[in-house]
C-alpha cells in the first residue's frame, strides 16, 4: 500500500456506468479515490465537483498518484489503458468485456502475472444476489435457456450484442457447466446500429448438456432471466428482480419448510413437486464485487470474475460473433 492502510484507486471514464463506479468506491471503506480521469473535460469537471475527486489531464498523471484503476471507457480502450496502468503499477478492474480482442487480453494477462498484478473483470451478474443463493444449491445442468433483453440506448452500441449483453449470460454459464463446449449453432442481426443487436446462440457440451441463449437491445420491456433444467429438479433465476426459484421432483412426500409448497402429480407412480422460493439477501451488485476486487488486492488472492475466465467468455463471444458473420 501507498502511505495508507486504504488502496488509493483512480477511475478512467466517467460516463453513465463510471459514475456509478465512483459513487460506490466512495462508500467502500477500503478505497480512497485519489482522482479521475475522463476524455471530456466538461464532464471531468462535471464529475470532480459533484464526487469531490480531483480530475487528472490525463491518465498518465492519475497513474502518478493511484496503486489501482476502474477501466470505465468504451471497450476498445481498455487495452492501451490497462497496459500503461500495469505498467505503473496498478491492480486493475476492467469493466466488461475485458477487450475486444484475444491478442490484447492475453497480452493483459500475461503483463498482470509478471508483475504480480490483479485483474478482475466486471461480470457482475457473478454477485447478483439471485445467483449468490444459486451458487449454494447443487447445480448440474442439463439444460439452460437464457434470455437477456434491453430497451434501445445508444451508449454501449461500440460492440455487438453478443459482447454487449449475451456475455453476460456466457460467463455465467461457463462457471456453472464443467465441460468443454463440442458444438455451437449461432445467427444474428442488425436492425438499428452497424453491429448486430439482436443474437441467438446455441451451446453444445462434451457432458450433453445444451444452453440456448437470446440476446436484444431492441426489445420493448427490460429481462434478465435463465432456466436451468436438471435431473428432476428445475431452477430459474430472474438477474433483474433479484429473485430465484426451484421446482425439484420428488418420488416420496418430502419435508416442506414453512414457505415451501408442495404439489402431487397424477399418475401410476406418486410424485411430488417441491416448490421453493428462497430468500435473496439483497444488495447493490456493483458494490459487491468492488469490495471483492478491494479483498482479493489486500489478501493477494485471485478474483471470481478474474482475467482468465474473463477471456474465455470473450473468446467464446468472439467464436459466435464469427459464425454469425459468416
Amino acid at each position: 500500500m501507498k502511505n495508507d492502510t486504504t488502496i488509493q484507486i483512480g477511475i478512467v471514464g466517467t460516463g453513465h456506468l463510471g459514475n456509478f463506479h465512483l459513487k460506490q468506491l466512495k462508500g467502500i471503506p477500503q478505497f480512497t479515490v485519489v482522482g479521475l480521469v475522463d476524455s471530456n473535460p466538461i464532464r471531468a469537471k462535471e464529475m470532480s465537483q459533484t464526487h469531490s475527486v480531483p480530475a487528472f489531464p490525463s491518465v498518465r498523471d492519475l497513474l502518478q498518484k493511484a496503486e489501482a484503476i476502474s477501466i470505465v471507457t468504451p471497450t476498445p480502450y481498455h487495452y492501451e489503458i490497462g497496459q500503461l496502468a500495469l505498467e505503473a503499477g496498478c491492480h486493475l478492474f476492467i469493466e466488461k468485456p475485458i477487450t475486444d480482442n484475444i491478442e490484447h487480453a492475453s497480452l493483459l494477462l500475461n503483463k498482470a502475472e509478471k508483475l504480480n498484478k490483479i485483474i478482475q473483470v466486471g461480470h457482475i451478474e457473478r454477485f447478483n444476489p439471485a445467483f449468490t443463493v444459486l451458487k449454494k444449491l447443487d447445480i448440474q445442468p442439463r439444460f439452460i435457456e437464457a434470455h437477456r433483453l434491453a430497451e434501445f440506448n445508444p451508449r454501449g452500441n461500440d460492440v455487438p450484442v453478443i459482447l454487449d449483453l449475451m456475455i453476460h449470460d456466457l460467463d455465467i454459464i461457463l462457471s456453472l457447466v464443467k465441460s468443454e463446449i463440442k458444438d455451437i449453432r449461432a445467427n444474428g442481426v442488425k436492425v438499428v446500429s452497424s453491429s448486430v443487436d439482436i443474437a441467438n446462440a446455441r451451446l453444445e457440451f462434451i457432458n450433453g448438456c445444451v444452453a440456448n441463449l437470446t440476446a436484444s437491445r431492441i426489445s420493448q420491456k427490460i429481462m434478465r432471466k435463465m432456466r436451468i433444467f436438471q435431473e428432476k429438479d428445475y431452477i430459474t433465476i430472474d438477474f433483474h428482480n433479484g429473485i430465484l426459484e426451484e421446482y425439484k421432483i420428488c418420488n416420496s412426500l418430502p419435508t416442506a419448510d414453512i414457505n415451501d409448497q408442495v404439489v402431487e402429480l397424477g399418475g401410476e407412480e406418486k410424485k411430488y413437486v417441491l416448490y421453493r422460493k428462497p430468500e435473496v439477501p439483497q444488495h447493490d451488485a456493483l458494490k459487491e464485487e468492488l469490495i471483492h476486487f478491494a479483498n482479493s488486492i489486500q489478501n493477494t488472492q485471485k478474483p471470481e470474475t478474474d482475467g482468465e475466465s474473463a477471456v474465455q467468455a470473450l473468446s467464446l463471444a468472439l467464436t459466435i460473433q464469427k459464425i454469425i458473420d459468416q
